[in-house]
C-alpha cells in the first residue's frame, strides 16, 4: 500500500514525498486506518518496522484537519529514553515540515536553559509533546503543564518502560489526562503486566500483532564460543579482517564499554563510547559524529540498543551476551535496516552459555557458531544447558591470557539500564 492510498492530507503527503517514503510498512498499513478512525490501539511490533510514522502520521493528519486548541498540549507521546524522544522529534520535524504543527521533546540530562525552554512550551501549549516519564513528572509537579485539552496519548516501547520501572510514573501522568482521549500503545512484546496496563488505560482497543520479535532475515548471525580472555584479540582480528564502514559494539556494563573503548583507541580504531555517565550533549555529539562517518566504530551499553535511527550500520558485535532475548533482537536490529543487509557477531564466554542458550530458544533456531582463528587456540565447549555460577564455576579451566590487552569482565552484573524515574 502506498501512503497516497491512506487518504492523508496533501500537506503530509508532501512531507512524505520529501523524505522519500514510498510504500507503507505492514505496521503502518494496519495501524494507521484504525488510528484515523479514532480507535484505541494496542500494537505489537518489533524495532525497525516503521511504527514511529505509524502513529505520527495519523496524529498529524487529525491535528491539521480537525479543530484543536493551539494553546493546549494536544498529543502526548511517552517513551523510555531520551534518545528515542529525540529520534521521534526529528521524525516529527520532517513529516510535519509543510504543516503548522508544533512539537517539542521533553527529556532529562540537559541544563537549566533546556528545562526553561521545555517549561515555556508546556505552559504555552504545543501540539505534540514527546517525553520521558521522569522529566514530565518534574514539570507536572510544578503545576503549569496544560493537559486539559489533550486528545491523544501514545505509549511507545511500553514493555521497555515497564522493565525500567516506570509503571507508577506512567499511571501518575495518565492521572493528569482527560478520560476522553484516544490512546495508542506500542510494544515489542506483550507480557501479562503489559496486558494489565492496557486494560487499565485503553477502551475497547483494536489489537494488532505484526510479528513476534525476531531478527530480520537479512541479518547474517554468527556466534563465537570463547574464553573471556579471548574476546579482545578476537574482536581486533574480526574488525581488521575486512573493511567495515559502520560498526556498533555492545557491552552489558558501562565499565566494559570504557575499558574496551580505551583498548581500541590504543589500537588506532576510529571509535567513541556511549553510556549513561556521559552528559546528554556529549552523547548527541558522539551519535552525530558516528552518523556523519567521522567515527567508524561505536562501543555502547544497551542504552543505545533502542532509540537510534542510523540505516547503514553494517556490523553489530555483542561483546557481552545480552541479558535476554529481546535485548539481543534490539541490539542486532541496529543493522540491516531499510534495504541493506547486515552482520551480527556474538561472543559467548564460559560464563554466558546459559544466557545465550535461552536466547536461541527464543529465536527458535541455534545461531551458527564461527571458528576461532588459529592463533587464539581453542575455545570452551558450548554447553548452553549448563548453568555457571557467578564466579564462573563450574567450567573449563581458562587458558593463559593471550596477547592483545587486559581481560574485560563479562557475565552478569549491573547493566546500564536505568531503574526508576531518572530521565
Amino acid at each position: 500500500m502506498t501512503f497516497h492510498e491512506l487518504n492523508l492530507d496533501p500537506r503530509l503527503l508532501d512531507g512524505i514525498d520529501a523524505m522519500n517514503f514510498k510504500q507503507a510498512t505492514p505496521v503502518q498499513e494496519q495501524v494507521m486506518p484504525l488510528i484515523l478512525e479514532g480507535r484505541d490501539v494496542i500494537a505489537s511490533a518489533q524495532t525497525g518496522t516503521g511504527k514511529t510514522a505509524a502513529f505520527l502520521l495519523p496524529l498529524l493528519n487529525q491535528l491539521i484537519t480537525h479543530p484543536h486548541d493551539s494553546h493546549e498540549i494536544n498529543a502526548l507521546v511517552i517513551v523510555p529514553t531520551r534518545e528515542l524522544a529525540i529520534q521521534i522529534a526529528q521524525a516529527l520535524e520532517g513529516l510535519s515540515y509543510f504543516t503548522s504543527v508544533s512539537g517539542i521533546a521533553v527529556y532529562g540530562g540537559g541544563d537549566g536553559k533546556l528545562f526553561e525552554q521545555e517549561k515555556r512550551a508546556l505552559q504555552q501549549g504545543a501540539d505534540i509533546v514527546i517525553c520521558t516519564p521522569g522529566r514530565m513528572i518534574s514539570h507536572l509537579n510544578l503545576g503549569y503543564v496544560k493537559l486539559k485539552g489533550l486528545k491523544y496519548l501514545v505509549l511507545d516501547e511500553a514493555d521497555r518502560m515497564l522493565d525500567m520501572g516506570f509503571h507508577a510514573d506512567i499511571l501518575k501522568i495518565i492521572g493528569y489526562l482527560p478520560k476522553e482521549r484516544q490512546t495508542l500503545l506500542f510494544s515489542a512484546t506483550m507480557p501479562s503486566k503489559m496486558r494489565d496496563l492496557a486494560r487499565t488505560i485503553l477502551k475497547n482497543p483494536a489489537e494488532i500483532n505484526i510479528a513476534i520479535s525476531r531478527p530480520p532475515e537479512k541479518i547474517k548471525q554468527s556466534a563465537f564460543v570463547v574464553y573471556e580472555a579471548q574476546k579482545l584479540p578476537l574482536l581486533k582480528y574480526l574488525l581488521g579482517e575486512k573493511e567495515f564502514k559502520s560498526v556498533v559494539i555492545f557491552c552489558s556494563k558501562k565499565e566494559n564499554v570504557k575499558q574496551l573503548n580505551r583498548e581500541l583507541q590504543r589500537a588506532k580504531f576510529s571509535i567513541a563510547e556511549i553510556h549513561s555517565d556521559l552528559e546528554q550533549s556529549e552523547r548527541e555529539q558522539v551519535l552525530m559524529n558516528f552518523k556523519n562517518k567521522k567515527l567508524n566504530f561505536l562501543v555502547a551499553t544497551d542504552i543505545l540498543s533502542r532509540g537510534i535511527d542510523i540505516e547503514d550500520i553494517d556490523l553489530v558485535v555483542n561483546y557481552d551476551v545480552p541479558n535476554d532475548g529481546e535485548d539481543y533482537v534490539h541490539r542486532i536490529g541496529r543493522t540491516a535496516r531499510a534495504q541493506s543487509d547486515g552482520t551480527a557477531y556474538t561472543f559467548i564466554s564460559e560464563r554466558e552459555h546459559g544466557k545465550f542458550g535461552t536466547i536461541e530458544t527464543l529465536l527458535g533456531n541455534p545461531v551458527p557458531k564461527g571458528e576461532l582463528p588459529a592463533f587464539l587456540g581453542k575455545g570452551p565447549e558450548y554447553q548452553p544447558k549448563k548453568r555457571m555460577s557467578g564466579s564462573g564455576r563450574p567450567g573449563p579451566r581458562r587458558p593463559d591470557r593471550p596477547s592483545g590487552g587486559p581481560r574485560l569482565e563479562g557475565g552478569r552484573g549491573r547493566t546500564d539500564r536505568p531503574r526508576g524515574p531518572r530521565k
